[in-house]
């Protein structure tokens, strides 16, 4: 049994995963969202790094995602949705993040910098969270995660028209509300 070409190709991209990963946690660090003091200062609306990380990600996401969409390079595979996933996927994301000071990722990056209530508030409140959700999903799913189904629509698909013509203007809505932000102090 060697390696065959679908092994291959799941380890290529495990590896690509982590690979990305680890500049992802890199920049985070860089850029001081690892921090405590800066997600609760986020919180308090007085300190605004996190925003302007967050909206640099998006826009370069998007631009990036799309460029590769028109090239050919992927295939988008859009997740269905609903008003009730995203209230309840807010909910938990919300309680988490402002009860500890961090979100997911920047979990993994503070993890990184040796911080320990990172390390022992974060990893056992996402083993919490999770272990909760999957427990409660089996009610979940046959009631609120339903509330307000849309399915896989975008943006583009609700409007009818090419991706680029919404991932241009709110680009640019993106960088103009960056840009205030910066000329603004905030």
């Amino acid at each position: 049994m060697g390696n065959t070409p679908g092994k291959a190709k799941g380890r290529s991209e495990l590896l690509w995963g982590l690979a990305f990963g680890v500049v992802f946690g890199f920049l985070l660090q860089k850029g001081g969202v690892t921090k405590y003091d800066v997600i609760v200062g986020q919180l308090l609306l007085t300190d605004h790094t996190v925003i302007k990380i967050i909206l640099t990600a998006v826009v370069t996401g998007m631009l990036g995602i799309y460029a590769m969409k028109s090239l050919g390079w992927v295939e988008l595979q859009v997740k269905s949705g609903s008003a009730g996933m995203n209230i309840i996927g807010g909910l938990i994301f919300g309680v988490g993040f402002a009860v500890l000071g961090y979100c997911p990722g920047t979990i993994a990056g503070a993890i990184g910098n040796g911080y320990l209530d990172a390390l022992i508030g974060g990893v056992a409140g996402i083993l919490i969270g999770a272990g909760i959700f999957a427990a409660l999903y089996p009610r979940l799913i046959r009631g609120i995660l339903q509330k307000g189904y849309f399915g896989d629509l975008t943006l583009p698909g609700l409007f009818k028209v090419n991706d680029w013509v919404v991932v241009v203007p709110v680009a640019l809505i993106i960088v103009a509300a960056l840009y205030w932000l910066e000329s603004t102090g905030l």
